[in-house]
């Protein structure tokens, strides 16, 4: 087994390789503005290092997200081209369920800096959304998502100020939360081991979860000028 998964639904760049016992490479970047510079890049290193050439996957993950249109498209069309192209499954995991793992210490060595929550205490997921709002996900005691993903501000989670949260949108509005801790982002060496281990999070179909429209807009048709 060789599951190749990245995430670009926030700031931050991941690409991981799982042998289907570890990871045996991976990188990590944070750059709001160069996801899909990164991207490409960040895979061929990944594959790389590890000595492995794109036929040799057999699978593909990535994560859909909630995130900002333009980043977050990058790593979905991505994993959709190259799922076409090899004839791999692609599976998609929420992103904010990627935290939620890491934070909880799910799967067993996902991360530096897994397992920041206080045992025995439910918890909430934030990443930044943009205009004043977070994307947000509320899960209990054992790191399974029970509410959400929504989004909205983060004041108006009800209460959200009695609960530890991870994600950067605790770090942009901590006065909305309980404490803030670990991680920020998404890595996708934690992406890569819930889909190797398939029973610790929801596989999705590799589709977007974008919760509302791209900032982005099409221009309408011109207006008419009224003569003077």
């Amino acid at each position: 087994m060789l599951v190749l998964g990245f995430d670009t639904a926030t700031p931050a760049v991941s690409a991981a390789l799982h042998d289907g016992e570890r990871v045996i490479a991976e990188a990590f970047a944070v750059d709001a503005r160069r996801h899909g510079e990164l991207l490409a890049p960040m895979i061929a290193n990944v594959l790389a290092d590890a000595g492995v050439a794109r036929e040799d996957l057999t699978a593909v993950a990535v994560g859909v997200g909630p995130g900002p249109y333009t980043g977050l498209r990058v790593g979905v069309v991505t994993a959709r081209v190259l799922g076409s192209v090899l004839g791999l499954p692609v599976y998609g995991v929420c992103s904010l369920d990627v935290i939620a793992a890491a934070a909880r210490g799910r799967p067993e060595g996902s991360s530096p800096q897994a397992g920041t929550v206080p045992p025995g205490r439910g918890f909430l997921v934030a990443t930044d959304a943009r205009r004043k709002e977070v994307y947000w996900a509320r899960y209990d005691v054992a790191g399974r998502r029970i509410e959400g993903p929504q989004v909205g501000p983060a004041s108006a989670i009800a209460g959200a100020a009695d609960l530890d949260v991870a994600g950067a949108g605790g770090q942009l509005y901590p006065e909305a939360f309980g404490a803030v801790i670990a991680p920020a982002y998404p890595d996708a060496r934690t992406l890569c081991g819930l889909v190797v281990l398939r029973s610790q999070a929801e596989l999705l179909p590799p589709e977007p979860l974008y919760l509302r429209r791209p900032d982005a807009r099409e221009p309408g048709p011109p207006k008419r000028v009224t003569p003077v």
